[in-house]
């Protein structure tokens, strides 16, 4: 092993930083003047600070002479040009280089002096106004107190941006909140999960078997299987899975048993027993889904107010058969439902007339004079339905009224919505939770219509919905499945019918539009190459701009998923030539980016699955806009985890999503996520091209594997039987 060496000089600029890790590669100038390259994890080093570093020098393969920093001591600039960079790197906010460059050349050596005991004298700097002095002093302060928490949080292990995020929670008291119960980060800040957490307890000394340590444990493990779409836990598996995440190995019955009534005890769980098996979940989980089940039968049993000719309406779709708007049995059945019955769910695959039977249902309210509103999970499936209708459609959110105040719905059950109707697209996309929330503003007068594919994925967010009503047999249900004539011509559309009847999709028929392309690929790595032939070449020849087209994968990670893929992507798709651009994690955000926030956001209103561009970056702040619809958001460095290109985003984030183009690369690869409703929900995002790219094994295993994930909800005992929670 090469012997220690220090080095001793100044940080004059960053090669790379990962705001997540903290590691780096820099220059460092010596004090002989000459640079060398130093890399490691140096969280906290800004340029133009002044560093004592620890390592040993090594050869990288492809950088060549690297200095590998093991230890790293800094020391506030005391040099012009240092103090320069210092104040330049963007630390504190409203000073960025410009303003660096006037403050040290008035102030020289003591300009750091001067911010931090009598930053009135910043008025002496021509162009330095009231405003931005007040912006300098509470970003030096802030910056003071979230160094003394990076600091504390590094010697724990913790990196850089999550240090910022604790702080920015927290505050002050946030080394005060880590010592009483660390294991709070993981229920109050978004991405620091249980095991950094877990990291911090024992760097504090909390034991491997504390109460505390197994509490959370169990915790955590209720909130990840409600991650993957469930809703409860069965007890041993509980049990089992948290074992393996403590790692303990003694008394674990009794560990378990302890926490588990403590848990109880505080009313943070409820137990369900269901078919002499015990499961358990959080409270306000059961409450959801509880509280979905009794709204619903209430709604059911309440009349409502309008009294329609129901015998008349039906005479009239069925001599309507030659008229604007033709209307199959089905679609007559599904609109007559809707006016009888206080609940309806009308399901069907693409091409089936969904759209028809809403524009017809909502001709038929107007002339009745009885008021409606049109609502989706989604910004982009409410801009659908607005388009296809001509009628006002919003998302659920906004149509509930989110207060960012009180961080809830100002439409609830002391506020209900005014209508005689609510008509909900894509409603397989609706989680229990937002479900709950919205038949809590539903007047108990009124009808509620829910249209959605329900052979697309299921959610993202967790139960399963739409799926557990059906099932129930307490709401009436109208599934389409006449493809009418005109989609008929469509190989997107016929092709999506097949796989989801389990046969493998066409890619011709003499009387049916090119509109579907099969590439056959075996080799994964190829994928670069026919992406460049379809976006540089092949699109123009359809008339699809290369903004309107979508790359949809299974998954996130590997070399055909959507993180390698949109670093692939970025410089044939975004070719700005701005300079302006910001380093965050795996990606360089820049001005034109495609971006997809990847987490429901309620003080931006912003959530998982929008996606929208970024119009500009302020550099010195190192601050984000982002175009979202009819809105332009901001995002601090700290919070760009939730944000991640999306030239190339999953099948999953894509439900509700309409696009010109479509192209779906599928390999073996994703063998794991490789089912029929993957496949099948990713070929009806493609409104005017579909080009599936892959092996043929990889998606005949998709189209045979019928065997979705079968979530743990109990939404149809509760309807059926009247479960109860003990």
């Amino acid at each position: 092993m090469a012997d220690s060496q220090q080095l001793k000089g100044t940080v004059d600029r960053f090669l790379f930083q990962n705001s997540h890790n903290g590691y780096a590669v820099l220059y460092l100038l010596l004090e002989n003047e000459t640079s060398v390259v130093a890399c490691g994890y140096l969280p906290n080093v800004q340029a133009g600070q002044e560093v004592v570093l620890q390592g040993t020098w090594i050869v990288h393969p492809k950088f060549g002479k690297q200095f590998d920093v093991a230890q790293c001591v800094t020391q506030v600039p005391t040099s012009v040009v240092g103090l320069k960079k210092y104040l330049g790197s963007g630390l504190i906010k409203g000073i960025g280089p410009v303003y660096a460059e006037k403050l040290v050349s008035h102030f020289g050596a003591t300009v750091l002096e001067v911010i931090d005991s009598d930053p009135l004298r910043l008025h002496e700097v021509p162009g330095i106004g009231h405003k931005r002095i007040e912006q300098i002093i509470n970003a030096w302060r802030d910056q003071k107190e979230i160094s003394n928490v990076m600091i504390y949080l590094q010697e724990k292990g913790i990196s850089p941006a999550y240090a910022a995020k604790i702080y920015k929670q927290y505050g002050q008291n946030a080394i005060a909140v880590i010592t009483e119960n660390p294991y709070r980060l993981a229920d109050d800040i978004w991405g620091v999960g249980f095991k950094m957490a877990d990291q911090l307890a024992k760097a504090i000394g909390i034991s491997n078997e504390s109460l505390k340590r197994i509490k959370a444990g169990l915790l955590f493990t209720i909130a990840n299987n409600v991650g993957q779409g469930h809703l409860y836990v069965e007890l041993d598996a509980l049990k089992e899975q948290t074992i393996a995440l403590l790692a303990i190995e003694n008394n674990t019955d009794s560990l378990l048993k302890n926490a588990l009534h403590d848990l109880y005890n505080e009313q943070r769980i409820t137990l369900i027993s269901h078919l002499d098996n015990h499961y358990i979940t959080l409270k306000h989980y059961y409450l959801s889904e509880k509280g979905i089940a009794q709204k619903l039968q209430k709604l059911l049993s309440y009349q409502s107010l309008h009294s329609l000719d129901i015998g008349a309406i039906y005479q009239t779709l069925r001599s309507e058969s030659t008229q604007e708007i033709m209307l199959n049995d089905d679609q007559q059945r599904a609109i007559i439902a809707c006016l009888q019955n206080k609940v309806t769910i009308i399901t069907g695959g693409p091409g089936t007339g969904k759209t028809t039977v809403i524009k017809k249902l909502l001709q038929i309210l107007d002339g009745n004079k009885l008021s409606y509103r049109l609502a989706a999970p989604t910004g982009r499936a409410a801009k659908r339905i607005t388009q296809s209708t001509g009628k006002i459609a919003l998302t659920i959110h906004r149509l509930l009224e989110f207060d960012v105040a009180t961080r809830g719905f100002s439409r609830n059950e002391q506020n209900a919505l005014q209508l005689d109707f609510l008509i909900v697209d894509e409603a397989s996309m609706i989680d229990v939770f937002l479900a709950h929330s919205l038949l809590k503003a539903l007047p108990f007068n009124a009808h509620l219509v829910l249209i959605g594919d329900i052979d697309q994925l299921p959610s993202v967010g967790a139960g399963n919905f739409l799926n557990d009503l059906i099932a129930s047999t307490k709401v009436t249900t109208i599934r389409l499945t006449e493809i009418f004539r005109q989609a008929q011509n469509s190989l997107i559309i016929l092709n999506a019918h097949r796989v989801n009847n389990g046969e493998f999709p066409l890619s011709f028929l003499p009387e049916a539009k090119r509109d579907f392309v099969f590439i056959k690929e075996d080799d994964p790595h190829n994928l670069h190459h026919h992406l460049n032939e379809i976006l540089l070449k092949k699109l123009p020849g359809w008339n699809i701009s290369t903004h309107d087209c979508m790359i949809l994968v299974p998954m996130n990670r590997g070399i055909v998923g959507t993180q390698q893929l949109n670093s692939y992507l970025q410089p044939i798709l975004n070719k700005t030539a701005d300079q302006k651009q910001l380093m965050h994690g795996i990606y360089r955000y820049t001005i034109g980016d495609r971006v997809m926030q990847i987490r429901n956001n309620y003080d931006k209103i912003v959530f998982n699955g929008d996606v929208g561009t970024i119009t500009d970056i302020n550099i010195s702040d190192k601050i984000i806009f982002v175009q979202f619809y009819e809105r332009v958001v901001e995002y601090e460095q700290s919070e760009l985890d939730e944000l991640v290109l999306a030239y190339a985003i999953s099948i999953h984030k894509s439900q509700g999503s309409e696009y010109p183009a479509v192209i779906i690369p599928i390999f073996m690869q994703h063998f794991t996520l490789l089912q029929r409703n993957l496949l099948y929900t990713a070929i009806t995002r493609a409104k005017k091209l579909c080009i599936l790219i892959g092996q043929p094994r990889a998606i005949g295993m998709a189209v045979k594997n019928n065997k979705s994930l079968e979530r743990i909800t109990f939404l149809t005992q509760f309807l059926v039987n009247n479960l109860e929670a003990r």
